[in-house]
């Protein structure tokens, strides 16, 4: 599956993973740095902030993407 991918494809794709693993890394800190007494993970923060905005462009992505016809 990865082997097809074009360059711009492997960025696009490098970017989002990147992001969800920053956004990731910045609520774990955030937790850890928190006045309160809850020093939890808090993984609303991080779907919101992290996984969806990485996954949303992929679904407009599939939704717009013009079928590709066979050529046989």
């Amino acid at each position: 599956m990865l082997q097809n991918l074009t360059l711009i494809e492997k960025i696009l794709l490098t970017i989002s993973l990147v992001w969800i693993l920053i956004v990731g890394y910045l609520t774990w800190w955030n937790g850890l740095n928190s006045l309160t007494g809850d020093k939890s993970f808090h993984w609303d923060e991080w779907i919101w902030f992290g996984v969806v905005p990485a996954i949303v462009p992929y679904f407009f992505y599939f939704i717009w993407k013009k079928k590709e016809e066979n050529k046989e």
